[in-house]
């Protein structure tokens, strides 16, 4: 490459990590608030400790990736470090990411061992492959290489891929199909709780959808994403690179603590009339869906508590979109 494309490919690297700062950091701003009120000022839970390693990992590992590169000068040694170190660490999120997909799915197949045991047992050989991919393509200088660029205008280090796209593409297939799977199995129960409620001629529950949502937004995502990791082993433009590079090193970063945070977002905004102690931090559980008789029940009891029959009874009507049960 000559003078004037080193400096072009260093200028589009540079811009983009600025964007990486500057998006992660009003991110963070906007989403502070939230994270004080659910996280700082609240009992600690499972779901609060997968929320802070997706939080705090994550924006470690986007102000790393937006410090290597051009910005700043790093030697060549400390930057293949550097380098192996924030794809080990895109694995250990993408581990966490997925385990808050399967403790979802748990909690609306009603805590199911069965159902936590099968998605634990196929999620361990995607966990093996991760971590022999990593091996094999970022953790050996013959496959994976940092390489420093010195010009009398220009002086940084660059990532060199020197193997084809076709590993990263085998190993993205089975990622994809289980992420297909997860997906599936959260469109399986969304289509019975509709079914239920329907017979009952009740609402659909807000939180069911929200994490069906949820489940589909994070297939896109790493969908995208593991088709971006495949396409950056083949020999594409500087501009094309930074741009992929600054999606995986951001979006996925930003998105996934929104996800945590919007759930318990939407529980704040409603009216529950019961939360269950296990699952608090996640949604009001109304799976299954209980009976007529069974809700006329629960609101004489809560009546009984000093409520106002009217208001319990308005608050269970089909038109009120409120959740009206839990499973503990």
């Amino acid at each position: 490459m000559s003078d004037e494309e080193l400096v072009y490919a260093l200028r589009w690297n540079n811009n983009i990590a600025v964007a990486m700062f500057g998006l992660i950091s009003y991110d963070y701003i906007l989403q502070f608030e939230k994270e004080v009120k659910f996280v700082w000022t609240r009992p600690w839970s499972l779901m609060t400790c997968l929320y802070l390693i997706v939080r705090y990992f994550g924006i470690f590992i986007v102000m790393l990736c937006a410090c290597w590169g051009g910005l700043m000068y790093i030697p060549e040694r400390v930057s293949y470090a550097l380098a192996v170190l924030l794809e080990w660490g895109f694995s250990i999120y993408f581990w966490v990411a997925e385990v808050i997909l399967i403790w979802r799915l748990y909690a609306l197949y009603n805590q199911s061992k069965l159902m936590l045991y099968a998605l634990l047992g196929l999620f361990l050989p995607i966990v093996a492959l991760s971590i022999g991919m990593d091996i094999f393509l970022y953790s050996r200088p013959e496959a994976f290489s940092v390489v420093e660029i010195v010009t009398p205008n220009v002086r940084y280090c660059t990532s060199s891929f020197n193997i084809g796209p076709m590993p990263a593409i085998y190993a993205s297939i089975p990622i994809i199909c289980y992420d297909i799977f997860l997906v599936v199995l959260a469109a399986v129960i969304l289509v019975k709780h509709l079914r239920e409620r329907r017979e009952i001629q009740m609402k659909a529950n807000t939180y069911v959808i929200l994490i069906v949502r949820c489940h589909i937004v994070y297939f896109l995502l790493n969908m995208t994403n593991q088709i971006l990791l495949a396409i950056l082993w083949a020999k594409i433009p500087p501009a094309a690179m930074s741009l992929a590079e600054g999606f995986i090193n951001t979006v996925p970063f930003i998105i996934a603590p929104r996800l945590i945070i919007s759930i318990w977002n939407t529980h704040a905004d409603d009216e529950c009339l019961h939360i269950s102690t296990m699952f608090e931090d996640c949604i009001c559980w109304t799976l299954p869906p209980i009976s007529e008789e069974h809700e006329m029940d629960y609101a004489c009891s809560s009546h009984s508590e000093g409520k106002n029959m009217g208001e319990v009874i308005e608050a269970l009507g089909p038109g009120s979109g409120k959740p009206f049960n839990t499973q503990v």
